[in-house]
């Protein structure tokens, strides 16, 4: 595999990754733009415009801009997360001209029909609806309201029936003006791909795109922590726990990934083994560490029945004060091994291998060797894991519950959990 790197003439940033081994082509354009960057009227629109880029252009109706990607066995596809927006496909290596021309005319001249825009709008309205009907989804969105509250960082992606039903192809338009430029995008292809053929189809269909946009750099994220609690006559609570986290690029960002994997990565980890195997008070358990550009996010996912939601807390805070005593080496080593093996195994995937690139352009404005983050990984220690986990978790946590709570500790009563010495080390009364 071989990484190369061009900059078009406006500026725009073109990757490629030879994987010899394939036929295909995964390839997109991602965007520096997401949710986050939206205005507070504007809640939901980012993702309204993912839906709308493939409704027709002036040259391609809707069913055109379908059918002449699956007429050659293709798919197409986008994507909007906090801080990115992504439109992408993956075709045979004779078929990327095809596509890039197309990523670059729904980018380019996408419409926003009116007829077409109002049916989006109530498809993405059956998805609010859809997901406020699944506890296990829409658990998360709550955790993130709630530590990041009132902040467009913690906002759903998919906005508010309200806002949904406000919006208009003009202001579609204005979002896009506003965010979309040649100096916030970058082009990735993986697979069988040449870099300078690529380069110059990039350059001949996106080479005119607008060199900067008139953007405002997202607000500066401030983690807040705190409580919600949804309570639904259901047959299970959907729990998470979480404090604030670590940006991508600080230091303790690969130690938290490793010591989320100790905790919940795995059938081997400590709260599977704990809270699932030797205790049977959940069906599911896990923990997971989200990185933003600024900030980030540590917590721990629980589904449990109404009779254990009073016992499975307290154990869970009780494994991840452990963690900021006593982590072994074997369980470093184990943590190393799964996040090596991920990364090494995404490789092998054209798709999540230019998903990857596009990240690291964002982030860091280069593409980082295996080797790079190799040495990172091996360079993380016991003691720093166990000195993260002691400050990560003395921090103010964030707690959001959806389902029969009645039993669920107060937020007073997890907090003081948190700072009191462990259960293990605790005098029992005689």
């Amino acid at each position: 595999m071989v990484v190369e790197v061009s900059r078009l003439s406006n500026g725009l940033t073109v990757l490629t990754d030879a994987m010899t081994s394939i036929e295909t082509v995964a390839l997109g354009v991602w965007v520096k733009s997401g949710a986050r960057d939206e205005r507070p009227e504007e809640h939901g629109i980012a993702h309204l415009l993912e839906h709308m880029a493939f409704k027709g252009t002036s040259r391609r109706s809707a069913w055109q801009i379908a059918s002449q990607i699956e007429d050659v066995g293709g798919e197409i596809n986008a994507a909007t997360s906090v801080e990115t927006t992504s439109f992408y496909a993956r075709v045979l290596k004779d078929d990327v001209p095809l596509a890039i021309d197309i990523l670059a005319d729904i980018l380019s001249d996408s419409q926003f029909d009116a007829d077409e825009l109002r049916r989006e709008q109530h498809v993405v309205l059956q998805e609010i609806g859809a997901a406020h009907d699944t506890p296990d989804d829409i658990v998360f969105d709550r955790f993130s309201e709630t530590a990041f509250r009132d902040q467009t960082i913690g906002r759903t992606i998919l906005g508010t029936p309200e806002t949904v039903k406000s919006f208009s192809a003009d202001n579609i338009r204005a979002f896009m003006q506003r965010q979309y430029a040649a100096d916030r995008m970058v082009v990735v292809a993986a697979g069988a791909v040449d870099h300078d053929t690529f380069v110059r189809e990039v350059e001949r269909h996106l080479g005119s795109f607008r060199v900067t946009c008139d953007s405002k750099p997202a607000a500066a994220a401030s983690y807040i922590g705190g409580d919600y609690r949804e309570p639904r006559d259901l047959q299970d609570a959907q729990i998470v726990l979480g404090f604030e986290g670590r940006a991508y690029h600080v230091r303790d960002f690969y130690a938290s990934q490793l010591l989320s994997m100790v905790l919940g990565g795995g059938m081997s980890s400590r709260l599977f083994q704990e809270v699932r195997e030797k205790r049977g008070l959940c069906y599911s358990v896990y923990a997971f560490h989200w990185g933003f550009s600024d900030t980030g996010i540590f917590g721990v996912h629980a589904a449990t029945g109404r009779s254990d939601v009073a016992k499975l807390v307290p154990v869970i805070v009780d494994e991840l004060k452990r963690a900021g005593e006593d982590i072994s080496v074997e369980e470093i080593n184990r943590a190393r091994a799964q996040y090596r093996a991920g990364l090494l195994m995404s490789r092998e995937s054209a798709s999540s291998r230019a998903s990857q690139l596009a990240r690291q352009m964002m982030l860091h404005g280069r593409p980082v060797p295996m080797e790079e983050l190799m040495e990172r990984l091996s360079n993380i220690t016991v003691e720093r894991v166990t000195d993260l986990a002691s400050r990560l978790f003395s921090t103010r946590p964030t707690v959001a519950g959806i389902g029969p709570l009645d039993r669920l500790a107060s937020y007073d009563h997890i907090s003081d959990l948190l700072t009191s010495r462990p259960a293990s080390e605790q005098k029992i009364a005689v």
